[in-house]
């Protein structure tokens, strides 16, 4: 998988995306992170890359044309998905745009963008991004929270580290992802490890048994009730 990252502060990914699991995904060969610096990519002397707004308004607005520039430096204009031609040239290829205006990112939608070949995810920045860009050229807006950021960065990253961790062969045990939190929609179970007493409390007994038929019964029960508790809401899709 090969995922780009159009972006007006490049320097943001520099360390975070070079590190744990995403460090290892690139060394295994499995991810490739392209970043690309949309300034470049900007007009006139001060390589401008943002206007006022029409209508009026407090802001400025990221201009349509230099974000094609820099979309078209990272895939051939051919592949791109045309939204406004209703029909999708490339189904190994999204286009993300980073927004609060986006739909909320869950699990099932990292899943389905780990099966794809290429995501070019687009840091929103300023007050917004050209509508007429957005309606021509990317194929989904994607919000991180209820919460209004100053720009797409963090939300490219979280994107880009869920995703990569369910690319096959990034993790050693892929099973481990099939058990997590908001799969089958509940939180996952509560978890111990070593010392066996912690302040006067005790592991339960269960997971000490060595009955994995009862284990696995125990982190099912114990999965609800701390959905039940903490995210009832999760129930409530079901």
């Amino acid at each position: 998988m090969k995922i780009t990252i159009i972006t007006l502060f490049p320097q943001v990914f520099e360390t975070l995306l070079n590190f744990s699991i995403l460090k290892r995904a690139q060394d295994k060969g499995l991810v490739e992170f392209e970043i690309v610096d949309l300034r470049i990519f900007g007009g006139g002397t001060h390589k401008t890359v943002d206007d006022r707004p029409y209508g009026g308004g407090a802001g400025m607005i990221l201009k349509p044309d230099v974000l094609v520039s820099a979309l078209k430096s990272v895939v051939d204009p051919e592949l791109i998905p045309q939204k406004s031609k209703f029909k999708i040239k490339n189904l190994k290829l999204k286009i993300i745009l980073t927004s609060a205006s986006g739909i909320p990112f869950k699990q099932v939608k990292t899943r389905e963008l780990s099966k794809l070949e290429h995501i070019i995810i687009i840091c929103g920045h300023y007050e917004g991004v050209d509508q007429r860009f957005i309606d021509k050229y990317v194929s989904e807006e994607i919000s991180i929270g209820d919460y209004v950021l100053t720009g797409g960065e963090l939300p490219a990253l979280v994107l880009a580290d869920a995703v990569t961790r369910l690319v096959p062969g990034v993790l050693e045990k892929e099973e481990a992802t099939l058990e997590e939190s908001f799969e089958k929609n509940q939180l996952e179970y509560p978890h111990f490890t070593r010392p066996e007493e912690f302040e006067g409390e005790k592991v339960p007994e269960v997971l000490l048994s060595g009955n994995h038929l009862e284990i696995k019964k125990w982190r099912k029960e114990k999965a609800l009730e701390k959905t039940r508790k903490l995210r009832p809401d999760l129930l409530e899709r079901v």
